[in-house]
């Protein structure tokens, strides 16, 4: 049976007026309407199509990349709100749904939500909701401290922004580690700081320990290298100036020009640092 909200690699069985019938081999059948048919297509080739249901609840494939996958998560639109709920855009021509019982906040016309897409069993058609909390899980986990991981941020607090992590976990951002602008919305690559005892992850945007003074020297380098060799700032400059200019601490700043300083690449002077 095809996937829906999802790709599938499909055969193409046969050529009608109003597109090609696609089939999965155990005898289902679903038609990419002639608007996605490529002139390159032929029968028997098999291609990879987006499966979901038309406002008539018809199974269509299509050839286009939507802005999202079952069971997964999506920063998405809204395009209109009505009695029922809202409508968000998703790079389909038929919009998700999100019922008002879905909704964590009520939601605004033109505004995005982080919002997590699951098949309605009820009515068997493609839903959205933005209760994200019902959709993460942080009990079984398969990552560890130090880990490169993808992140969505889906919401701010007193503390930082909560992310999704993997699409799978939840993880909180301090404000105080953050060095650039972040949204509601943002994907982004970040690190497992720390895994507590609850299960509670905290995240950083920063790589941790050497490998984090490593990329830091190499930024620092790259930007006299740009810069005619020439960066004004020191070790005894101001946190703000060094975080306004390079988004990374006045701690991790000075030890990751210790790292420069001791392969003889750059001089440190009382205002500024220069290239070798």
């Amino acid at each position: 049976m095809f996937k829906i909200g999802d790709y599938n690699n499909l055969k193409i069985d046969r050529s009608t007026s109003v597109g090609l019938y696609l089939t999965d081999g155990e005898g289902n059948d679903v038609l990419l309407p002639n608007k996605y048919v490529k002139s390159s297509f032929t029968i028997g080739d098999e291609i990879c199509v987006f499966v979901y249901k038309d406002y008539e609840q018809r199974w269509v494939a299509t050839t286009l990349t939507p802005w999202f996958k079952i069971n997964e998560f999506s920063s998405l639109r809204v395009r209109s709100v009505t009695e029922q709920g809202a409508f968000v855009e998703c790079g389909l021509e038929k919009d998700l749904f999100v019922p008002h019982r879905e909704q964590s906040i009520k939601m605004k016309e033109g505004f995005r939500y982080v919002v997590y897409v699951y098949e309605d069993t009820q009515t068997n058609r493609l839903v959205a909701s933005s209760k994200i909390n019902k959709y993460v899980n942080n009990e079984l986990l398969d990552i560890a401290a130090g880990d490169e991981v993808d992140l969505l941020i889906y919401e701010t607090t007193p503390l930082g922004f909560n992310a999704i992590i993997n699409q799978r976990y939840k993880g909180l951002i301090y404000h105080n580690e953050i060095f650039d602008e972040v949204k509601v919305g943002n994907k982004l690559k970040g690190y497992i700081k720390n895994i507590r005892e609850d299960h509670t992850i905290d995240i950083s945007l920063q790589a941790k320990g050497i490998k984090r003074l490593e990329e830091g020297a190499a930024f620092i380098l790259s930007y006299l290298q740009t810069h005619e060799g020439i960066l004004k700032l020191s070790d005894k400059s101001d946190p703000e100036k060094i975080s306004a200019l390079l988004k990374m601490s006045k701690k991790n700043f000075k030890k990751s020009i210790g790292i420069l300083y001791k392969q003889k690449l750059i001089r440190i002077l009382e205002d500024h640092i220069e290239l070798v």
